[in-house]
């Protein structure tokens, strides 16, 4: 399957026009600048502010905003960039299960500086805005339109009754593709509050007559149920989930009595939120004492009677705490990742048993990531954000981990030292983390792995011997590292960077 190294972002170092040389972040940030995006990327700056890495370090950004919009029904996507960055785009989107096509407007050179590849997006725009398929079109531009100006907000608002939303995604102004989501969700949400702001606007499919608790970030299917059935017993409802599977429960998603930021990095969508008037609060129902202060959070915001609160804990910490002592975790993990909810999967851990002295999210700290970092530093562990692979791999050095969960890169690395790894995004993100289907969900996979630590010493004794890096493999004659060379085609390199900037001024 690919990686996160597979399609890097930026995309680390994204194509120019012609699908030739790449260009770094630090240039295309300047052109785009030059070019009328000074404003997009200042608010880029202030939402999604950057840490020791100056560029993505996981999967290109724009794949999380076109996740977000290949999951909604009668939403059409289309993609503003080099052909190279499109395929690695809808390649890993398809893989991970998109099941519609993904427009594509083709350019070159002069169609981009002329200001013609506006005018085809604008057409193909026209084309497709059909409102018998679709309630909106997203387009995105990536990196070299962004650099390049093209002014997606110059396209019309609608089209035939067809939403336009136009956004830019590069990898030189967002950090990560978790909060490429947020500028997307954050770009619908604006829209639709305009409309509802406007007048009348279409009913969700469900509705509840109780007022609900709008759930902000992904998250396993099974979660939101589970947060429904605890805000039962306080006369609440769980409401949509943002971002949304459905244009219409932006309406509903904004008409709630309170927003819970589960993922608490979403700040362009907080922004839309309060700005309808709604409050917004951090962590989630995860553990015992997770769920117990959560649920006191509820109340509080919305004004619950005591007894009602009281009653929806009575309902579920015994079952929460029975869950956890029935499948209990001993041993110490390090937790690093990308998709924001590593804090929670902490938490989970420790109230399990585990000791977590590390965790490291590539996601920003906010004031709604407050609740769980006190948490997690009350208990002893090291809560770094903005956290940069090298100390992820650093913190797996430092703590001898019994189990390192992480990126694709931090998992090899612990491999190839005989520590069990788990990848985050696909074997601990991809189940139920809250309530009492959370808990106990973790222990199968994380026990099984950590009892495989004699078997992966075995295989590493096995294999000793091979090499590593370009030695690696059995050879007649070992490959001898050059470092002469190195030097000498890295000098070379620079002076025809140097020569390059010359020539530009």
């Amino acid at each position: 399957m690919p990686s996160e190294g597979a399609l890097l972002a930026g995309g680390a170092r994204p194509a120019d026009a012609t699908g030739g040389a790449c260009a770094n972040g630090a240039e295309l940030k300047r052109s785009a600048e030059r070019a009328g995006k000074r404003d997009i990327l200042a608010g880029f700056e202030r939402d999604y502010p950057k840490g020791p890495h100056d560029q993505p370090q996981s999967m290109c950004p724009a794949f999380g905003s076109l996740r977000v919009g290949l999951r909604m029904r009668r939403t059409a996507t289309i993609l503003s960039g080099s052909a190279c960055c499109v395929y690695g785009l809808t390649f890993t989107a398809h893989f991970y299960g998109a099941r519609r096509s993904v427009g594509y407007v083709p350019f070159n050179s002069e169609s981009l500086v002329t200001g013609k590849l506006f005018e085809d997006i604008r057409d193909a725009v026209i084309e497709l805005a059909d409102p018998a398929l679709y309630d909106a079109i997203v387009v995105t531009n990536l990196c070299v339109p962004s650099a390049s100006g093209v002014p997606l907000q110059l396209l019309p608002d609608q089209i035939n009754g067809v939403r336009i939303v136009g956004i830019d995604v590069p990898g030189f102004g967002v950090p990560t593709h978790a909060e490429a989501k947020d500028v997307l969700a954050g770009a619908m949400l604006a829209y639709a509050r305009r409309e509802a702001e406007a007048g009348p606007v279409a009913a969700p499919r469900h509705r509840d007559d109780r007022p609900s608790i709008t759930l902000l970030g992904e998250m396993f299917p099974v979660d939101p149920v589970m947060v429904g059935a605890m805000l039962e017993p306080m006369g609440l409802a769980a409401g949509p989930v943002v971002p949304t599977r459905e244009w219409r429960e932006l309406y509903a998603a904004l008409d709630c009595a309170a927003v819970a930021a589960i993922h608490p990095f979403y700040t362009a969508s907080v922004r839309e939120f309060e700005g309808a008037g709604r409050p917004v609060f951090g962590s989630a129902p995860v553990g015992v004492e997770g769920t117990a202060d959560w649920l006191d959070a509820v109340g509080e915001i919305c004004g619950i009677a005591a007894d009602k609160v009281a009653a929806a804990k009575d309902r579920f910490l015994p079952a929460i705490g029975g869950a956890l002592a029935a499948k209990p975790i001993k041993g110490r993990i390090t937790v690093s990742g990308y998709e924001g909810s590593e804090l929670l999967v902490a938490r989970l851990l420790i109230e399990s048993g585990a000791q977590v002295p590390y965790v490291g999210t590539a996601c920003p700290k906010t004031r709604w990531s407050d609740v769980d970092r006190e948490w997690l530093e009350a208990r002893g562990t090291r809560v770094n954000f903005r956290a940069s692979l090298e100390a992820d791999i650093d913190a797996v050095e430092e703590f001898e981990p019994d189990l390192a969960i992480g990126t694709t890169p931090v998992v090899q690395h612990a491999k190839a030292r005989s520590r069990p790894a788990l990848y985050f995004t696909n074997l601990i993100s991809a189940r139920p983390l809250l309530g009492p289907a959370g808990a106990g969900s973790l222990a199968d996979v994380v026990n099984a792995a950590m009892a495989s630590r004699g078997r992966m010493a075995a295989m590493r004794e096995f294999f000793e011997g091979v090499g590593e890096g370009p030695s690696a493999g059995v050879w007649e004659d070992v490959p001898r590292d050059r470092p002469e060379f190195k030097a000498r085609f890295a000098a070379r390199r620079i002076a025809a960077e140097k020569a390059e900037q010359a020539v530009g001024t």
